[in-house]
């Protein structure tokens, strides 16, 4: 019996070296991933798979690395047999998706997001890699694909990025307003938020392009038909151009109108969130952000300079406070 349980002892004692041994090599290898020594991350990650070779924390690392080399098909080779077991992760599908994107195999790549997307439906990641691979190829069908992400994981921001961007460059006049905005509280101090401010103040001149908002609402939905009814109202405001003043003034009305008509009908964070900064005096701060920068830098530095303490409690609010948008609000 004692025999039986020294045995057992000693085993249990291996099992739980070996797996510090692979917990120590990993947070090196991550060490030196986060040095961009992604060779040193590399020899020392195909180590530790070789002791726990099922380990698909150690897989993608490992795969990411070889990719970082230009080592595609050893890449491949390393997530292989998680996808022919169905033991692979939403990340392990978009690091092979991007692989084979990469090396121009549209054809794999686009098997294997399908079927990460069968196994994750509800993966905003895969969605938009997905939607990126169409497009890449003059595919069209991305937007449809940028849309389920949306609907589907409408806390993940860069979903909203390409589908404001499409919706930007077509006939639209409502989402590249609403998509860009959220993009925008979601991602808010990188070159692609710069990009899309511009791209946000631009869609406002393009939906005031028209004089009458409702002169066309054929193949509008009832939330589509109730923005425009809405941003209607303040056409009186756009004789004075679009700019930071008037979209603050615009947009303000706009809230306050859409609490009274359509807030219990529609619910939609993003208008909760423009409707707190209202509310708290940080309206006109948020507006400035949105539009001032891009629209005069200069302009934007002097009404900082002048509105200080209004400012510093929008930028302090902003940065507590982690924008997320619910499910159950899809209304495109």
């Amino acid at each position: 019996m004692n025999k039986i349980l020294l045995g057992l002892t000693f085993s249990l004692l291996t099992v739980m070296t070996s797996a510090q041994d692979v917990s120590e090599l990993h947070a090196n290898a991550k060490a030196f991933m986060q040095q961009k020594d992604y060779a040193n991350a590399t020899l020392i990650l195909v180590r530790a798979i070789k002791m726990e070779p099922n380990n698909l924390a150690l897989a993608k690392d490992l795969a990411f690395n070889y990719y970082l080399q230009n080592e595609h098909d050893k890449a491949t080779k390393v997530l292989s047999p998680f996808f022919d077991r169905n033991t692979a992760d939403d990340q392990a599908y978009q690091i092979g998706g991007l692989i084979y994107k990469v090396t121009g195999n549209f054809k794999e790549a686009d098997k294997l997001f399908k079927k990460g997307l069968k196994s994750f439906p509800q993966s905003g990641p895969l969605y938009n890699d997905y939607g990126e691979l169409l497009w890449m190829q003059q595919d069209f069908s991305a937007i449809k694909i940028w849309e389920k992400g949306i609907q589907e994981d409408p806390a993940f921001g860069t979903n909203y990025y390409n589908a404001a961007k499409y919706y930007y460059l077509s006939k639209d006049k409502i989402w590249s307003i609403i998509y860009g905005e959220i993009f925008l509280n979601v991602e808010s101090f990188t070159a692609r938020s710069a990009e899309m401010k511009n791209i946000l103040l631009e869609s406002y001149k393009k939906l005031f392009a028209d004089a009458d908002l409702l002169a066309d609402t054929k193949d509008k939905n009832e939330f589509e038909i109730a923005f425009l009814s809405t941003m209607n109202k303040q056409n009186s405001i756009v004789h004075r151009g679009i700019g930071v003043e008037s979209l603050t003034m615009i947009r303000t009305r706009f809230i306050l109108d859409w609490n009274t008509n359509y807030r219990k009908k529609f619910p939609f964070y993003l208008f909760e969130v423009q409707n707190k900064f209202l509310a708290e005096g940080m309206f006109p701060a948020y507006n400035q952000w949105l539009f001032g920068s891009v629209q005069n830098l200069s302009a934007y530095q002097n009404w900082v300079n002048l509105n200080k303490e209004e400012n510093n409690a929008f930028t302090s609010f902003q940065k507590a406070n982690f924008f997320r948008m619910p499910p159950g609000q899809y209304y495109h």
